[in-house]
């Protein structure tokens, strides 16, 4: 039965992913850019709605009351599945990703990115793809209020994975000199990275306390890794307790990986 809802819910996903850019189209280009968000987060919010239905996922969005949802800002995530890709933005009024450039040459998907003026990235480039982000990025905040989300490993990890933290969200903290809004989740035990199962359960995101401005580049890192990494495997561990938790999260617990709740 898994098996059979998760291949359904990745069908009606795509399809309605083609179908909503399609009917989209000649409404979304005539929009002014901030206007343009609503769009995506109607298509953000149907896909929460799929989810629901089709996989029964459901969800629980914790530290609401450390939002600045309009304010310059970075948002850095962790980042275990698609399915934070389209809820974050749910909760910020005028954000932009740093995502990799390729992406923006996708038919209909590109060109909906270069309308929300996101912030393209080619890697191969090293140092200069740096500059290029931060220009962007920076170039977009003089513009008006934005937010830029950018994860800090740089790709989906698996849950209890080793944590990679990349230089360049704190090469963007140093330089943009804006607060810094920490998110933790476990996303990854419910619908993985390459993975075709989509597991019910509740998956959860927590924004956690702003980081302002001002520390050093090495206090900056340390305290981005520590709060994201503690607060995500605090909630694989909730997981691993609840009733009916997902393998992955027995296993991690079994393991070691991630300290049980009542340790």
């Amino acid at each position: 039965m898994l098996e059979l809802r998760s291949a359904l819910f990745t069908v009606l996903f795509y399809l309605s992913n083609a179908l909503q850019m399609i009917f989209w189209t000649p409404v979304f280009f005539l929009m002014p850019r901030r206007d343009a968000w609503k769009v995506a987060k109607c298509w953000a919010y149907s896909h929460l709605w799929l989810q629901h239905v089709v996989c029964g996922t459901d969800y629980d969005f914790r530290g609401l009351d450390n939002l600045r949802p309009a304010d310059n800002q970075l948002v850095a995530a962790k980042h275990q599945s698609a399915w934070e890709t389209y809820t974050l933005i749910l909760f910020f009024k005028d954000a932009s990703y740093i995502l990799k450039r390729i992406l923006t040459y996708i038919p209909l998907f590109g060109w909906y990115l270069t309308k929300i003026k996101v912030v393209p990235i080619d890697r191969s480039r090293g140092k200069e793809a740096l500059k290029s982000i931060t220009r962007n990025a920076l170039g977009h905040m003089r513009e008006t209020e934005r937010q830029v989300f950018i994860y800090p490993e740089g790709t989906r990890t698996r849950p209890g994975a080793e944590p990679l933290y990349k230089y360049g969200v704190v090469h963007l903290y140093d330089t943009l000199k804006v607060p810094v809004q920490p998110v933790a989740l476990n996303s990854g035990l419910y619908w993985g990275r390459r993975s075709l199962l989509v597991r019910p359960g509740t998956i959860i995101m927590e924004f956690l306390p702003v980081i302002e401005p001002g520390l050093s580049k090495g206090a900056f890192a340390k305290r981005l890794e520590t709060v994201i990494e503690t607060a995500s495997n605090r909630l694989i561990a909730e997981a691993a307790a609840s009733s009916l938790p997902p393998p992955l999260a027995r296993e991690l617990v079994a393991s070691g990986a991630v300290t049980p709740l009542d340790a």
